[in-house]
């Protein structure tokens, strides 16, 4: 068994360094999908929390890495680990994980082609990995300036989005229930821009209640209220859906500088906020 266990961590060790030559920043996971090394902060939580500033190993996704000799510095700290997760959002690629469950009872697939159908959407080539449960993980790319949330079942039953903080699991990783294998005839491709109208779905839907806003009126008003509203973390993903609806709307450059006012208030910088709303209007078919 311990013979069997070393094959498998030398298995997804290298899986992991291939990984890591195409951009993928990765960690040791171990047979239950979770990161193989306990953070060093179990017995006393770090406040504010620890994403790695410590410098020690143990911090889950936030010690994902392309580096070769860190990736192994890893695995030789988790010798049980028998496969590895890639980390959402970094770039180059700023991954986006749509993971098609079949634990739910539902057609997942099914509901996936549905939105597509209704939102006008078609899913590119791109990387599918197969789950040892016959599930898919389709791998997406999006855009540098916004951040994917993760969510489970939000988009539709049996659909789980893997965004900014959350990780995937790689292909050639075993786990307690089977190994993780790229579906045939995908492996070669690059993961698939992420079409806008899926993009503008994965992002969080307004809240129902804000601080009052700069006054712009109308529709526009509410927009900006919930730019206004975000947290840290969440500022540039507000600030591209309003931006979006805006534009969809035919608001788009009149809004613009409330807009990046809004921004503003929240704590992004006016290049973040313009570089941001340009983007939308990009994503939107509109000139920034």
């Amino acid at each position: 068994m311990a013979t069997t266990d070393r094959q498998a961590t030398t298995l997804a060790l290298a899986h992991a360094l291939s990984a890591a030559e195409r951009g993928l920043a990765v960690i040791p996971l171990s047979r239950t999908k979770l990161p193989a090394l306990r953070s060093p902060h179990h017995d006393a939580p770090a406040t504010p929390p620890c994403h790695g500033e410590c410098g020690r190993l143990g911090h889950g996704v936030y010690d994902a890495t392309t580096d070769p000799a860190r990736i192994r510095e890893l695995f030789a700290a988790a010798p049980w680990a028998t496969g590895y997760g890639i980390a959402c959002g970094l770039p180059p690629h700023h991954l986006i994980g749509v993971d098609l469950d079949t634990k739910s009872g539902t057609d997942s697939s099914a509901a996936l082609r549905e939105l597509a159908l209704r939102h006008l959407f078609t899913i590119p080539d791109t990387v599918v990995v197969l789950t040892p449960s016959g599930g898919r993980h389709l791998w997406l790319c999006g855009p540098p300036d916004v951040v994917v949330p993760n969510s489970a079942g939000r988009l539709a039953p049996g659909i789980d989005i893997r965004g900014a903080g959350g990780y995937l699991v790689g292909p050639g990783s075993r786990t307690d229930h089977g190994a993780y294998a790229t579906a045939p005839g995908t492996a070669h491709f690059a993961p698939g821009a992420c079409p806008p109208a899926l993009l503008r779905l994965l992002l969080p839907p307004p809240r129902t209640h804000h601080p009052t806003p700069p006054s712009t009126g109308g529709h526009g008003q509410g927009l900006v209220q919930f730019v206004l509203a975000a947290h840290e973390g969440q500022r540039n993903t507000r600030l591209f859906w309003a931006a979006c609806r805006a534009y969809e709307d035919g608001i788009g450059p009149a809004l613009v500088d409330p807009l990046v006012d809004a921004a503003l208030h929240t704590g992004l910088s006016e290049r973040e906020a313009r570089a941001t709303i340009a983007s939308a209007a990009r994503l939107t078919g509109h000139q920034p």
